[in-house]
């Protein structure tokens, strides 16, 4: 079978949720949305269910999943509810769904329901994305209670440049929060991965850690805590064809890159069709039989280049970290012009292996 594989260490992920709940003393929600950030929804869910808080997903269809493999730990859904008669579903399968929009809250009050929900009440403190408008968020608290519909709520929002340490928005993002969430008893769920890594002040009842349950640093700079993240996916492949060049040979398509001297060129069996990122240029770091290499020339959709000039010892069969413990899907995705969580969600075709360690 064609070499390519993702291989996921569940250990690592259990590694990185502790850190989450070490750092922050809150309890924590696990972010599996998008098939868990490509590692597999169900699994990692799986492999967290003891330990977790419970979970978070994007919409129904992501969390119907989760129940269907047998998880029963709460499953939060982060977009709500698109149409009113998915509200039948969220009380059936005890689903918190959060609301963020006054059409929600209304047909919350409108629905009939065999017994109470547990709603998270978003307020938009800045990132202009979704929530409710300040002004509008202590009557919309005050309506759920009234409405007798809902169990418990919790006062959420979310930070649009948390990633940046020393960006002022996140401050008043938690003042604008602050006022608009006044008089009102509630537990509260500010921070996703960059609060929970790289802002300890801001209060937080309930943290909401994604991208770095999967070991991948939201930061441009260094984060003592980041630091302490397992990576949970490696990449790899194999070599299957080699080439022997002189100076002077375009490789790939475009000619992107021309060898500048004698090469040895391996050719690995990965491209953008498996999540491989296309704009990743010559350069990008790869490990090849444990040594330090680099992709050269354009990605294609099944295959693309690495140098072997320097790497003796590699050949046919040898295998290929694209990313992973020793090639940090983080600079990757820097060399790449974009984020870990994208190629991590680009992942397909490639077969998953899980492993605990």
């Amino acid at each position: 079978m064609r070499p390519a594989r993702a291989l996921i260490d569940l250990q690592a992920l259990r590694h990185n949720y502790r850190i989450a709940r070490e750092v922050t003393g809150a309890k924590a929600l696990a972010v599996i949305k998008a098939d868990a950030y490509g590692h597999g929804a169900v699994r990692c869910a799986q492999a967290l269910e003891a330990e977790a808080d419970g979970f978070a997903v994007a919409c129904i269809e992501e969390a119907l999943e989760l129940r269907a493999a047998g998880i029963r730990a709460p499953v939060l859904l982060l977009e709500g509810f698109f149409e009113a008669d998915e509200l039948a579903l969220i009380v059936e399968h005890d689903f918190w769904c959060v609301v963020h929009s006054l059409w929600q809250l209304e047909a919350i009050e409108q629905a009939v329901l065999s017994k109470p929900i547990t709603v998270w009440l978003k307020l938009d403190s800045g990132m202009h994305r979704v929530g409710l408008h300040p002004k509008d968020y202590p009557a919309a608290y005050q309506r759920l209670l009234a409405s007798g519909k809902v169990a418990k709520i919790v006062l959420m929002s979310h930070f649009a440049r948390a990633d940046e340490l020393h960006a002022q928005s996140s401050a008043e993002q938690v003042a604008v929060f602050e006022t608009a969430r006044q008089g009102l008893a509630a537990e509260v769920s500010l921070r996703n991965s960059p609060a929970v890594l790289g802002w300890p002040d801001i209060k937080s009842d309930w943290v909401r850690p994604g991208i770095m349950l999967y070991g991948a640093t939201p930061f441009e700079e260094a984060n003592a805590f980041a630091e302490r993240l397992q990576p949970v996916m490696t990449l790899e492949s194999k070599v299957i064809s080699v080439r022997e060049l002189p100076a002077g040979e375009p490789i790939g398509y475009g000619a992107r890159f021309i060898t500048d001297k004698p090469m040895r060129i391996g050719v690995v069996a990965m491209g953008y069709a498996d999540g491989y990122p296309r704009q990743a240029p010559t350069g990008t770091p790869v490990l090849v039989a444990g040594k330090p290499s680099r992709l050269l020339g354009r990605v294609s959709m099944d295959m693309l280049c690495i140098d072997l000039t320097d790497v003796p010892e590699a050949g046919l069969g040898s295998t290929v970290e694209l990313w992973g413990k020793n090639i940090l899907a983080s600079d990757v995705a820097k060399w790449a012009e974009t984020i870990p969580y994208q190629i991590f969600c680009n992942l397909k075709r490639v077969p998953r292996l899980y492993s605990e360690g």
